[in-house]
């Protein structure tokens, strides 16, 4: 009998942990949406500024020229 209750009381304790499981599942929502963490992150960033006004100057080096090459 008393090995019975071990495995009652274990039952019972799986049981709990579960329903907590549960609860903390369905409680944290839906991941969301990894851009909407970013977008804005760097703002008030001291060299973000700097770093944005390369990447457009890389962007343009990359472009063919308007003359078509003449």
């Amino acid at each position: 009998m008393s090995n019975s209750l071990t495995i009652e009381n274990r039952l019972e304790s799986l049981e709990r942990e579960m329903a907590e499981l549960r609860r903390r599942l369905n409680g944290s929502g839906p991941a969301g949406n990894w851009l909407d963490k970013v977008v804005g992150s760097q703002q008030g960033e001291p060299d973000f500024d700097e770093v944005l006004k390369l990447g457009r100057e890389i962007r343009s080096a990359d472009r063919p020229s308007d003359n078509g090459g003449a």
